[in-house]
């Protein structure tokens, strides 16, 4: 009976096993992708800043959202709804959003909607180089930079694997936890590398699990739409009042009347909730039916359930506040805020990037572990099938390759004409192009050599780029360390650091690379195959 028993056991592990290798393969390039352009998110407002060196930090003057407001009523005096965006503890920016009146032509892409940034010190629009700046990681890891509808589907679908994956990971490995402190390199074929796996999977499997489930948790309502179609007939607002106590648009009355004092209600914001308002939404400016409506920074509390204060627009008068919602909305509200890391501190958020780091290192540890196994496999037979070569070239190509096509992105940054029509979408360009010459030198230039190729191209744009903001900013680090200018200073000397980790694991590669014999076994060899070099 206790035979019968382990063998139930064993094979309810390979079981595990093999479903941990598959869902962990099939998806792990564009979870590669999701983690590290994901990680890169947490510094999403410093980026941006980064990338449009004409802006300064807020200097003396009046009070941005006051003069947001003044300006946009020269700017968009028609528009039913504007949106003030005021700079924060990481974001020097003052935007500035208002939605077009019916009827008016709108730009191609622009969704009905205009947008200004302006000088916080006086209200002014400001010319700054187009880009999308941080924007386009946060956007791409979880959606990849399709249409946002198939892009949400696709990473979900991946984000469910994942999840799959770390359960039957921790089922499969009974030695996990003692794995974690064993490091055996160059002990043959997949050795180290199931060993840098299980360590890197261990040190921070809390944070993968919690991330992998609250990515899920941030899109339920489209993955699973049915209670709500089921419960309010498709009324999606009705839903989001109750919920979210988000209120419904307001009707305009057609009855001019000037819009209150801002001042008092910012007052009216720092006295309740000790710091300014995020987000200022204006409806209706400049009609009786106005309503004004303050909402928290994100960074003061976990939840991401918006916590308002709605004024009379006209009169200035407390409406309303909101904020309290039902334990259900409470549960998704901190687990999405878990899942975006806003509320963190600067200790907390270096911990979510190290941990985001680990998880990326993870996946890609996971998928050489699979070609080295493979490879030994394949050994006598004297080829490599096909299979083995499709997912050697593509771990290169993901790997290596996309750290070197985010580099790229922050150089084309700073080389692309200023006043290039859609420069925001040419630096997306350059973001792609390169990383398709890396595919194309993953398919037809494999092996060792080739992973540290790339890798020693990744690390010459991260050390560089200092360099580079040097000659073509007046924002470099020879002024933005003496003022404390960590949006720049901190870019800088990030994306330095990660050039030099990239650099230390290129010339690693380059020395397996010299000493690995000159006979081929087995075609087509690949990072795999410095296990055994």
């Amino acid at each position: 009976m206790a035979g019968r028993w382990r063998g139930m056991k064993q094979g309810f592990r390979q079981c595990m096993a093999w479903l941990h290798t598959w869902s962990g393969l099939l998806v792990g390039w564009i979870l590669f992708a999701v983690f590290l352009t994901g990680t890169a998110s947490y510094f999403r407002g410093e980026i941006s800043d980064w990338m449009r060196p004409e802006l300064h930090a807020p200097a003396a003057g009046g009070e941005p959202a006051i003069l947001a407001i003044e300006t946009l009523k020269r700017l968009a005096p028609d528009s039913p709804t504007w949106f003030v965006f005021p700079p924060g503890e990481r974001n020097s920016e003052l935007r500035v959003v208002w939605r077009n009146p019916p009827g008016k032509p709108t730009p191609p892409g622009s969704r009905g909607f205009g947008n200004m940034v302006l000088d916080p010190a006086t209200g002014e629009p400001v010319t700054a180089r187009e880009s999308y700046g941080g924007e386009f990681f946060y956007r791409f890891h979880f959606q990849l930079h399709m249409p946002p509808l198939w892009g949400r589907w696709v990473v979900g679908f991946c984000a469910m694997m994942m999840l799959v994956a770390i359960i039957s990971g921790v089922i499969t490995h009974r030695r996990i936890f003692a794995d974690f402190f064993t490091f055996r390199p160059g002990k043959g074929a997949g050795r180290s590398w199931l060993d840098a796996h299980n360590a890197l999977a261990v040190l921070a499997l809390p944070y993968h699990l919690m991330i992998t489930y609250t990515g899920l948790i941030t899109l339920m309502l489209m993955y699973m739409p049915w209670g709500v179609q089921a419960v309010y007939k498709g009324d999606r607002g009705g839903f989001q009042a109750e919920v979210f106590g988000v209120a419904p648009p307001v009707r305009r009355a057609n009855q001019p009347a000037p819009l209150a004092p801002v001042g008092p209600l910012l007052e009216e914001a720092m006295r309740r909730w000790g710091g300014p308002p995020g987000r200022i939404e204006v409806q209706q400016p400049g009609d009786a039916s106005a309503i004004i409506r303050l909402t928290r920074r994100d960074s003061e509390q976990i939840s991401s359930n918006p916590q308002t204060l709605t004024f009379d627009g006209v009169r200035g008068t407390l409406l309303g506040a909101s904020g309290e919602p039902g334990a259900a909305a409470a549960t998704r509200g901190v687990a999405y805020g878990l899942h975006l890391g806003r509320f963190a501190s600067p200790l907390v958020r270096a911990l979510f990037v190290l941990s985001g780091l680990a998880g990326t290192a993870m996946v890609a540890t996971g998928l050489v572990l699979w070609a080295a196994k493979q490879r030994h496999r394949h050994a006598r037979a004297g080829r490599a099938g096909f299979g083995l070569r499709l997912v050697e070239a593509l771990n290169l190509g993901t790997i290596a390759g996309l750290p070197t096509a985010m580099l790229g992105y922050f150089w084309a940054n700073r080389l692309l004409p200023l006043h290039l029509a859609d420069r925001a979408d040419w630096e997306v360009y350059c973001f792609f192009l390169l990383w398709g010459l890396a595919a194309l030198q993953a398919l037809f230039w494999p092996g060792l050599r080739s992973w540290a190729t790339q890798f020693a191209a990744a690390a010459l744009l991260g050390l560089l780029l200092p360099v580079l903001n040097l000659l073509t900013t007046h924002r470099h680090l020879g002024v933005s360390l003496p003022a404390g200018d960590w949006a720049m200073a901190g870019t800088d000397l990030l994306v330095a650091a990660f050039g030099l980790l990239l650099g230390l694991l290129s010339w690693r590669l380059f020395r397996r690379a010299g000493r690995a014999p000159v006979t081929r076994p087995v075609r087509g060899a690949g990072l795999a195959r410095a296990e055994g070099a």
